[in-house]
Formats: structure tokens, sequence, C-alpha cells
């Protein structure tokens, strides 16, 4: 079972839990394994390399193959990734030029030549009529034989990986760092998070489990394991019969409830009972979720078990045969008489909700004294109201200054994205200066004092993970709306795809905008060369998977952004295949290589999301000729089938336009409310390591930092955001 969870450690801590093994003369493997992990682009730190030479070389061999097998697959390295044009990004045809060439192949041969001439006669040829369009003409060998050895670079990545503690340890820390978390944990991070907490079901708990759906799948764990489950809300119980039925625990999408146990229904009754017993006001919460209590009480059958009669007023609640007044409607009653100072009195009773309904209440305060109130009240709970939300208010209300009268662009918890036009009325100067001025007050009181920070550059710019849902699941991945430097002069992104049952095209495309978000030109199977660099090639089936490639000379980019994207032309949908990723490489003019080299890959991001197109990122070039990239993690609905960058370029031109222009909170704010007069704070070079104990933020932990330091990297970042 532990063998199973220790590459959670690897992918999520970059550490390698100790082995456990004979003592012995493990040098030689531990140098083998450091050398088989730098051609993928990791590498073991000197403290891991002198633990590892320590032991047997069998323990060394056993901890090197299962770690080469985790690192390989959180980089993409695990499948073969061909090209279909063997020499690319040479000799890469002009599109035009290929597609004659299929056509005349196609008439070359006996069996496709009468289809082909009855194509021509009519005027429109069906590319995937061709037989030598769309499928691999040549081996993954054949095409490795046409590409030399990748030429080492400086710029090449590094990722170390540290010594960690013993492997109960790890997992341990690992779950209640996930566990304790106050921001929402993506939803590949809530599986994990899952199979953790029924390892640590009889270990330590965290003091608190501030979200709900992290408490709801540790509680289907205690559930299975026949300990308690940890409920203190109706709602939370409602969470647990959903994840027993392997529903969505976050309630945004309908589950399928089905029979449960005697002993399940049993165990949610008396909770329910429990809860509602110590705090009969809670049953207001069941109207949120109506029709779910309904069909769950058909399936728990209250009426069986007389002795939990306040479980029973639930339903009745549900069902419209006991009352039970919200907080919310009071509030809607309030705010419907014109009564915003009766309201606000209301709301101070729940601070989170106070904060998000700020905006409206502000906007519909029609007097300086009804104003004064709302702001008055937002100071007086802020230190009740959670750090997440706090920020949250912080940006919005940022941001506000300039969204009147603009396009709005709304991004939900899967990454669908849509815009809309503004009619909000403004929220005015005073109050939105004079909340925000009190919000970064309650933020500094909150943060942690910090003797010496070290700070490294690129983290400055990336933005606060008030969510976990705003970040997809890879390798230097960043939250959504984070700025990170882009350092080379070949960009390389690619996309895998391996499909389940059907037929299934997914187009890789590049679009070129310039400073007015205007389209310059783009690369895709449609246009596989142009100034700026080279498309590989259209794969139009992938039973064994497939990969696509666009190789971009950054020197040569006209305009100031790329927008690479991927297209379902047609078949399965991202959240369908059975495995789909994209990510992007860098590299130096004079390297050469295979299409794919795992030490050149900068980023690599799951691809598990709603809609038929997928924009992961944006490049942008600054005023200062540097090129940045800007982290979306957004989807597009789109068409059922066809999807082209042709077709959606005023779409992904909008969504852009609203993305890059709504400042978001980053790591450089807190930092510099952090800063005070005790605290020294250092800019790492990349090379000086302080001798002492430091709290280090960067994108990557450090070689040689002192064990007593703090390290927060994107892995942990959450842990910056104040409880």
């Amino acid at each position: 079972m532990v063998h199973r969870l220790e590459p959670l450690v690897v992918r999520h801590a970059h550490r390698i839990p100790s082995p456990a093994g004979p003592a012995g003369q493990g040098a030689a493997a531990a140098r083998q394994f450091d050398a088989a992990l730098m051609s993928v682009g990791f590498k073991l730190s000197a403290e891991l390399i002198e633990h590892l030479s320590g032991l047997s070389e069998g323990t060394v061999v056993d901890t090197a193959v299962r770690t080469l097998g985790t690192v390989r697959e959180m980089v993409g390295d695990h499948v073969r990734h061909n090209v279909y044009f063997a020499d690319f990004p040479a000799d890469v045809p002009h599109t035009v030029d290929f597609w004659m060439r299929c056509i005349a192949e196609a008439l070359a041969d006996d069996r496709t030549r009468p289809s082909a001439l009855e194509q021509l006669s009519s005027g429109v040829v069906d590319l995937l009529t061709l037989p030598s369009y769309g499928d691999y003409r040549h081996t993954y060998a054949e095409m490795l034989a046409h590409h030399d050895e990748l030429i080492a670079a400086a710029g090449d990545r590094m990722t170390v990986l540290h010594l960690g503690g013993s492997p109960d340890e790890e997992l341990t820390a690992l779950y209640l760092t996930w566990a304790g978390s106050s921001t929402p944990l993506s939803e590949d991070v809530l599986r994990d998070l899952g199979d953790l907490a029924g390892h640590c079901v009889d270990g330590p708990q965290p003091e608190e489990i501030p979200v709900r759906e992290s408490r709801a799948v540790i509680n289907l764990a205690r559930l299975m394991a026949g300990a308690g489950p940890l409920l203190d809300t109706v709602t939370d119980v409602l969470r647990l019969a959903c994840a027993v039925a392997g529903g969505d625990v976050t309630l945004r999408e309908p589950t399928r409830l089905r029979t449960l146990p005697r002993a399940v229904r049993r165990a949610l009754l008396a909770g329910l009972d429990t809860v509602v017993a110590a705090a009969p006001a809670k049953l207001a919460d069941v109207h949120a979720h109506r029709e779910m209590w309904k069909r769950l009480g058909e399936r728990l059958h209250p009426h069986e078990y007389p002795q939990w009669p306040h479980a029973a007023d639930v339903f009745a609640v549900a069902r419209g045969e006991k009352a039970a007044r919200t907080l919310d409607g009071r509030v809607e009653e309030l705010l419907a008489m014109g009564d915003v100072t009766g309201a606000v009195g209301l709301l101070k009773a729940a601070p989170g909700r106070l904060f998000r309904s700020l905006d409206r209440l502000l906007r519909d305060a029609p007097t300086q004294d009804e104003r004064d109130a709302v702001v008055a009240a937002a100071e007086q709970v802020a230190p009740d109201v959670s750090g997440r939300v706090v920020l949250s208010v912080r940006q919005h209300l940022h941001n506000r200054a300039k969204e009147t009268g603009e396009r709005r662009v709304f991004v939900n918890r899967l990454g669908r994205a849509w815009v809309t036009e503004d009619t909000r009325p403004p929220v005015l100067a005073p109050e939105r200066e004079r909340l925000v001025a009190a919000l970064d007050a309650e933020l500094r009181r909150r943060l942690p004092a910090a003797d010496h920070l070290l700070i490294d550059p690129d983290v400055l710019d990336v933005a606060l993970p008030l969510s976990g849902r705003a970040t997809a699941s890879g390798l230097g991945v960043l939250p959504r709306g984070s700025v990170s430097p882009v350092d080379g002069e070949l960009l390389r992104f690619f996309v895998y795809w391996k499909q389940t049952e059907r037929t299934t095209d997914y187009d890789l495309s590049a679009l070129l905008l310039d400073a007015d978000y205007a389209t310059v030109s783009w690369l895709s199977y449609t246009n596989l060369r142009a100034a700026e660099g080279e498309h590989s090639g259209d794969i139009t089936d992938a039973p064994e998977g497939a990969s696509e490639f666009i190789n971009l000379r950054l020197g040569a980019v006209r305009g100031a952004c790329v927008v690479p994207q991927v297209n379902i032309f047609c078949g399965e949908g991202f959240e369908e295949v059975e495995e789909s990723f994209f990510g992007f490489m860098l590299r130096e003019a004079e390297q050469k290589g295979r299409s794919f080299e795992p030490r050149t890959v900068r980023m690599k991001s799951e691809l598990r999301g709603p809609g038929r197109v997928a924009l992961p990122l944006a490049f942008l070039r600054g005023p200062d000729g540097r090129w940045r990239a800007k982290w979306l993690h957004l989807y597009l609905k789109g068409t059922p089938t066809s999807n082209r960058v042709e077709g959606n370029r005023v779409t992904v031109a909008t969504l852009l336009r609203g993305i890059v222009e709504r400042e978001q909170l980053t790591v450089r704010h807190l930092i510099d409310l952090m800063t005070g007069g005790a605290t020294t704070t250092t800019m790492w070079d990349g090379k000086t390591i302080p001798a002492g104990p430091v709290t280090y933020i960067g994108l990557e932990r450090p070689d040689g930092l002192h064990p007593q330091s703090r390290i927060v990297t994107p892995g942990n970042m959450r842990d910056l955001i104040p409880a």
C-alpha cells in the first residue's frame, strides 16, 4: 500500500521517501540513478545521493525503478511521441504542396484512384479519404534515426529531487497539508486525498478541515474504515452520500443516488440527527438542495428509524412540511424593501456571506450613510472571514475600478469560459479604496513574521492559488492568471492523446495576435509553415496514441501574442479519452535532438476539462521585448465537430483580452505585505545559498538550504494564504 502511494510524494513534493533497506555499497547505483534522472530533466540532491550511497545496491535499484517511472510520466516521457513528418521541424512542406502530394499518391494507387478522380471532378477533396493523410508513415524508431542527439544547454530544465522522511511520515505530512488546506483542491488532488485518507484514517488528523469537498472525501474514507464521519452541517451529510455513490461532492452536478447498505444508512441518519439536535437553525441549509434531499430520503428510509427524529425533520423541510427560514431569504426581503442597513445587520452574523455580498450592497445603497454602514460592517467582521475570501474580495475590488462598461469574463470551476457585457453600476472610489486599505491591513496582521525572506524573482508574478481548480495537474503548471518568464530561442508546443474507443482527432494550433488582439497569422494543419515556425503534421486517429507539435522561433514572431490551443476535430472529448496532455519545451537555436526531449520540457499539463477547445496558456511579448507565459487553463464550448483555429479567432481574442487585462493578486502582493522593519529580504541570484534558516519562496527548491528553512514552492503555495 505504501509503495503504491509513494509516487504522490514524488509528484507533489519532489521528495523521495527515505528508502528502507539494508546498509551497503550503493554509491555506483546512486550515480547511475542520478544519470538516468538527468536524461529526463531531474536529478538527486547531494543529501539524497549521500543517503542512497550508504544503502544496498538492490535497495537503490528498486527505488530508481519506482522513481523513474513516476518522473517520466510527470514530464510526458512515458509515451512515444512520433511525428507525421519524420524530419520535423526540418523539411516540413508548404500546406498546398503537401495536399497536392497526397492527392497525387491517391491517384497513383489503383484502389483509391476512382474516389480521388470523383472528388476532383466535384471540386472538393476530403483529405481524410486520402491514404497518405493523417496516419504515421514511419515507425517511432525510424523517426528517431532522422535526428541527432540533443546538445546539452545551460538552460535545460533540471528539477531536483530531495530526501524525504520515512514513507509513512511523508504520506502523513502530505495528507495533513491537503486535508487542512484553506483553499479548494483540484479534482486530481482531491482524488489523491481520498487515497491518502484511507491510509491515514488511524493516524494524526488536522485540527480543522476548512474545505467541505475535502471533508467529504475524508469522511468517505472514514466511513469505509468503520470510523465516524466528521459532520457539522446537514450539507456535510449530503456530500458524504454523494461520495458514497461516486458522484460530485461539490453538489454542482446531479448525482445518481443508489440503494445504500443498512450500516451506511444508519451512519448518515445518526450523523444528521446529531447535527440538527445541536443546532436546529441548520435546517435552513436544506433549501439549497431540496430536490437532492428528497431523493436521498427515498434511499435512507428515515421513517424506519424513530430514534433519530431530528434527522426526519431534514426531509420534512425538503418536502415543505416543516418551515425553516433561511438567512438569504430574510436578506432578500430586506433588500427588496430597500433596507440595505437592515440587510447588513443580518449579514454580520455570517461574515463570509457579507463579504461575498459587498459589491451588491454598495451598488444598492443609495445614500452615503448606508454605504458607510456597509464598509463599517465589513471592517468589523473582517477578522472572522477566511483569508481566501479576504484575498478574493481584495482582488475583485482592485479590478472593479476599471471593469464597469467593459465585457466581463466568467470562468467556472471546470475552466469553462464565456464573455458577457458588464451592465453593473460602479462601486464608488471612496468606499472601494477604504475597503482595499482595510483588507490589506487585515492580511498584514495575519501574515506570519519571517526574519529572512529568500525570494526567487520568477515567483513574484505567480497568481495566488485562491482555488486549486484554477490550476491543472502536471509539471511546472501555475495558477490561472500567473505570469512566468520564457527564456529560450525556440518554443515548441506539444499535445498527446490516446483515444478510448472511437476515432479521435485532436488538432494542435497556434494563433498569432498583435498588440490589439487582431489576428496576424496562425499555424495548424491548414497552415503547416509560416515565417515563425512549423507544424509537425496532422494525425487523425490515435488508437495507440498520437502527438502533434508546433515549433516557433520567438525572434521571428510577428505580433505580440501567441495562443496555443487544442481543437477537437472529431471523436472523444478531453474527459473521455484514455489520456491527453499539453506542454511546451524551450531550446536554444543550436540544440537539435528529437521532436520530444524531456530535458527541455518546461511545462506538462493534463487536458481534462469540458468543451471542445482547450486554451492552456498564452505567450505575451512585453515592452522590453521579452516573452512571458500567461496561464489560462480555459476551455471553450466549441462545436460538436470540426473545431478549427480559424473558426474561434474572435472568441479567443476576446477572452484573452479579458484575462490579460484583469490583474491578479500575486505572490508579490503578499511579500510586500510581509516585508517590515525586522524582515530581511534577499532576491535569490540562483547561486548563493544563505548559511542560516530562511523562508524561501520560489518556483523550485534550491539544493543546500538550511534544514530548518521554510520552503514554499508551487506545490504548497496555498500555505502562503493566511488562515
